[in-house]
């Protein structure tokens, strides 16, 4: 049964709703929210849990956070920003209309004002942008029960209990230690003689890519952002990297498919901002897809000459097309975990030649059978040429979808760029220049 169907918002007494609610699982309510009109949303905002309530603003669109922050009453939506983790809220205020903004910073509290003032100072897709100001720390000196008593004090107040941080007086990161290395010592123990000293740390400046891998290479549950004099920051934790991995991926998607712009939901989207996003590229493409009529136009007497060479054009296209992206996908793939660096290019190549030539022999062979066996059927030696072309077709585009996110990287720039439509286009161009002069070559033409 839909959630819907459960909730009779005319009827229901707002006691049975808050009841229904909290038992529900928010995921559920996220689920079907597109199904609920202004005023049913509002009144399961209203009706949720206070934890609930700050999640569900957090995971929602920035057109949908907006509609319900005007329905809000003042007391209420400060209610409700006051829960927010600091990174969650930064984010929020930098993602809203200028209009609910104010709204919003009138509502705050000072002390979430100057936490929001704090984290706004830094770049948001840099580690500084990401974390959460709110962490436990203590000095090396004091003991392990002090220690204990003071994250019993302040558990509330922060993201994650994992990590405690041991600082100096003037805030340098000294070392770490978990919450299973204190409850498992002597209380009489000295914190300077459990904490780990040789930690994993990241920069202010770090992108939050790196950061993602840095996590995921060291399996942390949160990781502490230090600035030039090591002094601690705050600290990024592991759901803000799903966060950064999942608007990563969608960006990298959007490249892959020829597109540019925000990473919006596509039914929050205008139809000219989905417009604006695919437009540039395809008209890129599209000039780009046009040098192939200059190709067919060049070698238009070695096809009227020999018309089963346009007969099998697409195979060729596609076939090539297909190549290359096989292989820039498995390169921008690498390079984006860290699997492969632009320094094995060597190693790379080689191997991507026996690839290629074996993936060449192989179609090559397969293309000589379907054309001389099945129709529209050619001459035995002709189904030769196309295969021979086809094969140095395949070999070329392999190769060319392995060097170009390689170099595109070395450069500093997103191999993202090359995969996909682009790569398609380039080989259409330049496989279609292959087939044909190796057909000429071969009909002695």
């Amino acid at each position: 049964m839909e959630i819907k169907d459960k909730l009779n918002f005319e009827e229901m007494p707002p006691e049975e709703l808050k009841s229904i609610l909290a038992d529900l699982p928010l995921a559920d309510i996220l689920e079907e929210w597109d199904s609920f009109n202004t005023e049913e949303a509002l009144k399961i905002m209203m009706n949720l849990p206070l934890e609930d309530k700050v999640d569900l603003l957090s995971a929602l669109s920035k057109t949908e956070q907006e509609k319900l922050i005007e329905s809000l009453s003042a007391q209420s939506l400060n209610q409700i920003l006051s829960e927010m983790d600091p990174d969650d809220l930064t984010d929020f205020i930098q993602s809203v209309s200028p209009d609910v903004r104010k709204e919003a910073w009138n509502s705050l509290s000072e002390e979430a004002k100057k936490e929001t003032l704090f984290l706004l100072r830094f770049d948001e897709e840099a580690a500084a942008g990401l974390m959460t100001p709110r962490y436990l720390a203590v000095r090396a000196g004091i003991t392990v029960g002090q220690a204990l008593a003071f994250v019993r004090k302040g558990a509330q107040e922060v993201e994650t209990v994992y990590y405690i941080y041991i600082l100096d007086e003037l805030q340098r990161l000294l070392g770490i230690v978990s919450l299973r290395d204190l409850l498992t010592a002597n209380d009489n123990v000295k914190i300077n003689d459990i904490m780990e000293t040789n930690y994993v740390s990241v920069h202010e400046d770090t992108d939050q890519e790196e950061v993602a891998k840095t996590l995921e290479t060291y399996d942390l549950i949160a990781v502490p952002v230090v600035d030039s004099r090591n002094q601690l920051l705050g600290i990024v934790t592991f759901d803000d990297i799903i966060d950064v991995i999942r608007e990563e991926h969608t960006e990298d998607t959007y490249k892959m498919g020829g597109m540019t712009g925000n990473i919006d939901r596509y039914l929050d989207s205008s139809i000219f901002s989905l417009v604006k996003k695919r437009v540039p590229w395809l008209i890129i493409l599209l000039i780009l897809g046009t040098i192939t009529t200059n190709v067919v136009d060049h070698y238009s007497g070695l096809i009227t000459a020999a018309a089963f060479l346009f007969i099998f054009m697409p195979v060729i296209t596609q076939t090539g097309g297909n190549s290359g992206s096989q292989s820039s996908t498995l390169m921008i793939r690498g390079l984006a975990t860290g699997e492969i660096h632009s320094r094995d290019a060597g190693k790379i190549l080689l191997k991507e030649i026996a690839v290629g030539v074996s993936m060449g022999i192989i179609t090559g062979t397969v293309i000589i059978l379907r054309s001389y066996f099945l129709p529209p059927g050619v001459e035995f030696e002709q189904s030769i040429i196309i295969g021979v072309a086809l094969a140095f077709v395949v070999l070329f585009s392999t190769l060319v979808g392995t060097l170009a996110p390689l170099l595109i990287n070395r450069m500093g720039l997103d191999p993202t760029v090359m995969s996909a439509p682009l790569m398609a286009t380039v080989i259409d161009v330049a496989g279609l220049t292959i087939y044909f002069e190796i057909a000429r070559i071969l009909l002695r033409l």
